[in-house]
């Protein structure tokens, strides 16, 4: 496994250069990688890919009116999805103690709902 020394830290090592490791890259050493944060940006840059390539197989996406009386595309659909998925989770993190999950559980019944009918 990767991530299996740990070292220990403390203030007389603050400010003193480490080993660079496999995975140590200087500009996202800002955020706090954690596997499921990978995998949500993993997810996203998979989503885009996806969504150029069917792109370029069908050009156009035929856009089509929807609920809110918006003429919407494939790609404002999965933007539209995304960020609400986005207010799902921050919501879901603010305002109740539940399972994670759940609240992924809804983003993707949202996101279907709005492929389907936006």
């Amino acid at each position: 496994m990767i991530f299996t020394n740990l070292h220990a830290s403390s203030w007389s090592t603050v400010g003193q250069p480490k080993e660079k490791g496999l995975f140590d890259f200087d500009f996202i050493t800002w955020m706090a990688w954690t596997w499921p944060t990978a995998s949500f940006f993993i997810f996203i840059a998979l989503c885009i890919t996806v969504m150029y390539f069917w792109e370029k197989k069908d050009p156009g996406g035929n856009p089509r009116r929807g609920v809110l009386t918006l003429d919407t595309t494939r790609g404002d659909r999965l933007f539209i999805s995304l960020l609400s998925a986005a207010f799902i989770h921050l919501a879901w993190l603010g305002l109740t103690d539940f399972n994670l999950w759940i609240a992924t559980v809804i983003s993707v019944i949202f996101s279907i709902i709005v492929f389907r009918y936006f």
